[in-house]
């Protein structure tokens, strides 16, 4: 079973490198959290309708696997933070639906209130109290975004069950837990990813063929680089 979750992330991060998804970046590249990264994942490169449809089965996958029993779920909405979960939540439903499922509810919000029209940050289905609310993401880098997110739901009453994330880059928080770790830590509730920066590193480990040729030595560097990467930031 492991090696097929494996097999299934390492064919994701395949297709995200096809579509320039998930870059890597040999000079590097600032992060929000002020870390110089070497591999870089753009959810927005997903801007097709055949990605947006793969994109959306790998993470009803995850939610099936994890937030299902039987063939209810176990969450009442999904909620998509602005920008990039804005665009995630509604192909994620419909793909959802597709895998028995059900109407799937989901809503996002703004970064800054609106004065005029319906007024307010959220958009699509409320959140009422004792709503359950699945987060959908992009990426957990540090996790400070991601608990200004709980900090909305239960605003609003709502109950964090859940984080799926497409690639948990496994860097530490605060201390020296990964942010995941301090994140279910703190809030109790599970974080899901489709692939994670271990999946990144063995893929293209696999792709350097031993030889003396510029690629594989290319590749060589920049895998040290992101390994290097990971025993600065990782997770101790």
């Amino acid at each position: 079973m492991e090696d097929k979750k494996v097999a299934r992330a390492e064919r994701f991060i395949a297709y995200s490198r096809e579509i320039d998804a998930l870059k890597l970046v040999p000079e590097g590249r600032l992060l929000k959290s002020g870390r110089l990264s070497y591999h870089f994942f753009d959810s927005g490169r997903f801007s097709s309708s055949e990605a947006v449809k793969r994109m959306a089965s790998e993470y009803a996958r995850i939610i099936a696997e994890n937030f299902r029993e039987g063939n209810r779920p176990t969450f009442d909405l999904l909620y998509g933070p602005p920008y990039k979960g804005t665009l995630l939540v509604s192909p994620i439903a419909m793909a959802l639906d597709a895998l028995g499922f059900g109407k799937i509810d989901f809503c996002s919000s703004r970064k800054e209130r609106k004065s005029h029209g319906e007024g307010g940050l959220h958009i699509g289905t409320p959140i009422n109290k004792g709503s359950r609310v699945l987060i959908i993401d992009d990426v957990i880098t540090d996790g400070g975004t991601k608990r200004e997110v709980v900090e909305y739901i239960r605003s609003y009453g709502g109950v964090p069950v859940g984080l799926i994330v497409a690639f948990n880059r496994e860097e530490r928080g605060t201390g020296t837990l990964s942010a995941v770790q301090e994140f279910e830590r703190e809030y109790a509730i599970p974080v899901c990813a489709i692939a994670t920066l271990a999946n990144l590193i063995s893929f293209l480990e696999k792709s350097i063929t031993g030889s003396h040729d510029a690629g594989s030595i290319a590749m060589g560097v920049l895998v040290h680089k992101i390994c290097a990467y990971r025993e600065q930031y990782g997770a101790k």
